[in-house]
């Protein structure tokens, strides 16, 4: 019973129905690639103070380094920051760009 419900489908859906069945796949691989994306991380490290940004752009880990004073602590963690969200944006729209369906 199985495989003649399969064949009606196959023979019987209607192209507006197969749309919906495509936005569905897509769906789904939109839902992979996020996952895959909140995988990838970008991690800096300068003057002892080192960030970890995921995919998601969101900070995992800060680790500051209590040798510099607060204006070396301020700009170094700004440039960590600043490097890790352009490596992280370049690995995103490296993935996106592989990915069938929502290459740029």
């Amino acid at each position: 019973m199985g495989s003649g419900l399969f064949n009606y489908l196959k023979f019987n859906v209607k192209p507006k129905n197969q749309n919906m069945f495509d936005k569905l796949k897509q769906l789904k691989q939109f839902k992979e690639l996020k996952d895959s994306l909140s995988q990838e991380k970008a991690e800096i490290e300068k003057k002892g103070i080192k960030i970890i940004i995921n995919g998601e752009m969101e900070i995992e880990e800060i680790h500051l380094n209590p040798d510099l004073n607060k204006e070396e602590q301020e700009e170094t963690l700004k440039a960590c920051i600043n490097e890790a969200m352009k490596k992280v944006q370049m690995v995103v729209a490296k993935k996106i760009s592989q990915t069938p369906g929502f290459g740029i």
